[in-house]
């Protein structure tokens, strides 16, 4: 039996264990690129514009921007792909959970044999998916601590510089500047941004942060107060004031901010995370700042009520000091006992002066008496004589004096005196003084001895008194 021979099948086409083609067949083997291929060209040619309602489920978003994620319902699922492109345009941020509706093109992708679904735009389906989307977003914010109330800090109660966040061609800036100017002119300093749309959300954050950069004193004023300010709308309209990167830019703003976005019914996280909500853009600018007038009545009130204070408070320092002034006794009271006591240490005084003086001139009369004329007189006549005694007695001790009866002095070259033979000797030249001047000698050795002269009877010397005496 040949390997080709067919089997019998009677319940069905002969089964061949050889494919071969056969004349008139029209089923032609395909490979599976080729099978692919017509799928994906039959699909994307069908398909190539649908919109697809569906909850996110698997979302994920990969290094390269892409967004991958599945669209299901209660019976199928479908696979989706959104480029990067499309995604960094996307007005709200993608999570598990959320009802949307994709806009884009059904083709297969080979490469696992399953189709999927090019996103091009993607829209939260409903006013309740976005609601749900608002309020999931709004409690993962607030764990965060962005809403905190113990992170809002008071607005300036007069801002000398206002910076607001809003579209430049709106009528929203124009009623900020109309009632700024009505209540108190202020220098403005407006940040134009879409305040909705794409790059909307992008653009309000990079003006808040903008303005928290500011540094003080630079060129451009950096504001006291910032608004964030658009007027009424949808939620889909106010929904750029929804996105997380302008309430992070909102709550961490290092400049007071006022968020007044859209009427007094509707509610954006921008409203929570700035330090005070105003009903309307118009609101927002009476909280910046009072009328100008009434400031000035306020302030001349306050000035009148403390004048006021300051005259009451005096008129009441005045009466306590007058009571105070009858509670004190008078000053002749106070100064009469020492004034007394004054008069009596006076008195005292002199009686003590009296005293010591008569005491003084008792002890001191036997002095006095001692100081009599005739006493003083003859104890100077007693020192006179004294001084007259002395005065001869040194005259007749001058070395001088013997000069005059006969004598001579005897000096050596230097003028000193003579008194001895060997200090002669040694001397040679000497001087002699004479009372009537001086001549020159010379010494030349020991004289002859002088003859024994002839005994005679001795006589009384003749008493020749001291030799210095004059």
């Amino acid at each position: 039996m040949s390997d080709n021979a067919p089997f019998n099948d009677p319940n069905g086409p002969t089964a061949r264990l050889l494919a071969e083609e056969r004349a008139g067949d029209n089923a032609q083997a395909m490979s599976v690129s080729e099978l692919s291929s017509a799928l994906k060209r039959t699909v994307e040619d069908r398909f190539g514009h649908v919109r697809v309602r569906g909850e996110i489920s698997g979302f994920k978003r990969a290094a390269s921007g892409h967004i991958y994620f599945s669209l299901k319902d209660e019976n199928a699922r479908l696979d989706a792909v959104m480029w990067k492109g499309g995604a960094a345009r996307l007005p709200f941020a993608p999570e598990d959970g959320l009802e949307v509706i994709a806009t884009g093109k059904l083709t297969t992708y080979a490469g696992r044999s399953n189709y999927q679904i090019v996103v091009e735009s993607l829209e939260v389906a409903g006013e309740g998916a976005m609601m749900l989307l608002f309020e999931k977003l709004k409690a993962r914010l607030a764990a965060e601590g962005l809403f905190a109330p113990q992170k809002k800090v008071p607005i300036p109660s007069l801002p000398r510089t206002i910076g607001v966040v809003t579209s430049p061609t709106g009528a929203v800036i124009r009623d900020i500047l109309h009632r700024l100017a009505d209540r108190f002119p202020s220098h403005v300093l407006v940040w134009p941004v879409l305040v909705q749309g794409e790059g909307a959300a992008a653009q309000i954050a990079r003006a808040v942060n903008g303005f928290s950069a500011m540094e003080a004193g630079g060129p451009v004023p950096r504001p006291d107060l910032v608004i964030v300010a658009r007027g009424g709308g949808s939620i889909e309209d106010l929904w750029a004031f929804n996105e997380e990167v302008v309430v992070r830019a909102v709550a961490g703003c290092t400049i007071p901010i006022i968020s007044a976005v859209g009427h007094e019914t509707d509610t954006t996280l921008c409203d929570f995370a700035a330090d005070v909500r105003a009903p309307t853009p118009t609101a927002a600018a009476e909280m910046a700042v009072p009328v100008r007038s009434e400031l000035l009545q306020r302030v001349g009130q306050a000035a009148l009520r403390m004048s006021g204070a300051v005259r009451r408070h005096v008129d009441r320092a005045t009466e306590r000091l007058e009571a105070q002034r009858r509670l004190m006794p008078k000053l002749t009271d106070l100064s009469a006992p020492h004034q007394q006591r004054t008069d009596e240490l006076a008195e005292r005084l002199r009686q003590s002066l009296r005293t010591r003086v008569g005491k003084a001139e008792l002890a001191f009369s036997g002095p006095a008496q001692m100081l009599h004329p005739r006493l003083l007189a003859r104890r100077v006549d007693q020192g006179q004589q004294r001084l007259d005694a002395l005065a001869r007695l040194a005259g007749s001790l001058h070395p001088e004096a013997p000069l005059k009866r006969g004598f001579a002095r005897v000096t050596d070259a230097h003028g000193k005196t003579i008194i001895s033979r060997e200090a002669a000797l040694l001397a040679g030249d000497v001087g002699l003084r004479f009372a009537d001047g001086e001549v020159g000698a010379t010494i030349h050795g020991a004289a002859n001895p002088p003859r024994p002269a002839t005994p005679k009877a001795p006589r009384p010397a003749p008493n020749q008194g001291n030799l210095f005496e004059g």
